[in-house]
């Protein structure tokens, strides 16, 4: 049996790379197998990097992030595009976290909304979007509260999933811990969700119809002190990899739910000191928006990329620019690499 290769993996902080300058709140990343990557930007749109150039794409200029006159503005107020997918056709779908709703943006900028309702409410802080095989768009929303800092809380579990069929949402799953990234493993059969404020990862088997069954955490109950994981990715192992925003941590859970921690920015004692506002149910602006640094601060998403996708690129919320390394093994294709050619003419 072959030896899993991230046992005897290690990052050495001084081989990180860098790619892009002056971006703002690069939460996540698409990559194309000619090596174009798309982050999303707070200015309201996305950022294409290719060829060591980089386009800023918006419909609409927004500089209400780099201007805001709080922190708890800037990251609650405007449009905050978040996650990130491809379209069939090769438009960008981008689940805006300040909008509360589902956009479609073309590559020259024109948008449009998808859909801002789920039920005839709205449909919360959408949070994630992903493209199947099958060509259905799962969205997650982490909570119903329009403040999402008063969801960082251990005893709220409203956030949901919803896929998005016919031009409208239908909730798939419900009750989840501030939902955040999702992702199929490979032959899509499990749908992994991360629940930050849970503190783990669980795992829903998804059948042809979008039913859902099997519901369990997977790995451990809690990814340790300072477990907020946010973004998550799968390499052709079938490890996941995965990242903790406010402790500023690289993880990866392996197959068989084993954890290791791959990278640590982040300062113990304000990490310390956030966990136990949240574990006392009393997180500030104060408390929060004390932690975040290092290479990829507030560290939010995982984006396996090169022509061979052997290379990891690193999201965050308060970075301007994304690190990048070489990764043991390659990562699991995105249903929209298998339209790589065509996305890229």
């Amino acid at each position: 049996m072959t030896r899993n290769p991230v046992l005897d993996f290690g990052i050495d902080k001084g081989s990180l790379r860098y790619v892009g300058c002056g971006l703002q709140r690069p939460e996540c990343i698409l990559a194309e197998p000619d090596g174009t990557l798309w982050s999303a930007d707070a200015r309201g749109g996305v950022v294409r990097l290719a060829n060591g150039s980089q386009q800023l794409i918006t419909q609409t200029h927004s500089e209400h992030f780099e201007r805001a006159p709080s922190e708890a503005s800037r990251y609650l107020e405007g449009t905050l595009p978040n996650g990130l997918a491809f379209a069939r056709s090769g438009d960008i779908l981008i689940s805006n976290f300040g909008t509360d709703r589902l956009e479609l943006m073309s590559r020259d900028g024109s948008s449009k909304v998808l859909a801002d309702s789920i039920d005839g409410k709205p449909v919360g802080k959408v949070n994630f979007v992903l493209r199947d095989s099958k060509d259905r768009i799962w969205i997650t929303v982490s909570t119903r509260l329009k403040n999402w800092m008063h969801a960082l809380r251990p005893d709220l579990a409203d956030g949901y999933i919803a896929c998005y069929e016919n031009g409208a949402f239908r909730i798939v799953a419900d009750g989840f811990h501030f939902t955040n990234e999702i992702r199929f493993d490979a032959k899509e059969e499990f749908l992994y969700v991360v629940e930050t404020t849970g503190g783990h990862i669980t795992r829903l088997r998804i059948d042809d119809n979008g039913a859902v069954s099997e519901r369990a955490i997977f790995g451990p109950s809690t990814l340790g002190t300072g477990a907020w994981p946010d973004g998550i990715a799968f390499d052709s192992c079938g490890n996941v990899w995965g990242t903790l925003v406010y402790s500023d941590k690289l993880f990866v859970l392996t197959p068989q739910g084993d954890f290791r921690i791959l990278l640590d920015e982040g300062d113990p004692v304000k990490v310390d000191a956030l966990e136990q506002a949240f574990c006392d149910n009393r997180v500030t602006e104060k408390e929060l928006f004390a932690t975040g640094r290092g290479v990829a601060p507030w560290m939010a998403s995982v984006t396996f990329g090169g022509s061979d996708l052997q290379t990891v690129y690193i999201g965050s919320l308060k970075g301007d620019r994304i690190p990048y390394f070489r990764a043991p093994a390659p990562g699991l294709p995105m249903s929209h690499w298998h339209d790589g050619d065509r996305l890229s003419r």
